[in-house]
């Protein structure tokens, strides 16, 4: 590795795929005043100090859209690894079929239920775009 390589931090924030019984995926929009607002996304979020991914997606659930689900309902599918300007995202993506509760979305972010093969159709953040194809072409 080169020494002028400019080391950035890694922070990892797990995402989840939520799939109804149709086979489309819940995205939900950025809210204005956070960063990178307006783009589409997968739900999930930071870990916190000591958290696994599964616990911070189980957290997430209940804080951004008040559902439950457990890490038995949560399959690991892949992952992003992005180098944005100022940190170096690692995203595990998990796929998600069950849960309880209706989804709600409590900070009044919008959301929409998409077919995976017109998730390309959706503006996202540069490390959630990989993801696209993986989806579309698994489901």
């Amino acid at each position: 590795m080169s020494s002028s390589k400019r080391r950035m931090p890694i922070v990892v924030v797990a995402a989840v795929a939520l799939f109804d019984t149709d086979g489309r995926v819940l995205v939900a929009q950025r809210p204005e005043g956070k960063s990178m607002a307006g783009l589409w996304e997968f739900p999930g979020g930071k870990l916190e100090q000591g958290e696994t991914p599964e616990e911070a997606l189980i957290r997430e659930l209940r804080e951004e859209l008040a559902i439950e689900t457990v890490e038995s309902c949560l399959a690991p599918f892949t992952f992003a690894s992005h180098a944005y300007n100022d940190f170096h995202l690692l995203m595990p993506l998990y796929v998600c079929r069950k849960w309880d509760g209706k989804i709600t979305p409590v900070e009044r972010q919008q959301i929409k239920w998409v077919e995976p093969m017109r998730l390309s159709e959706y503006p996202m953040p540069p490390a959630d775009k990989p993801l696209i194809a993986m989806l579309r072409d698994y489901f």
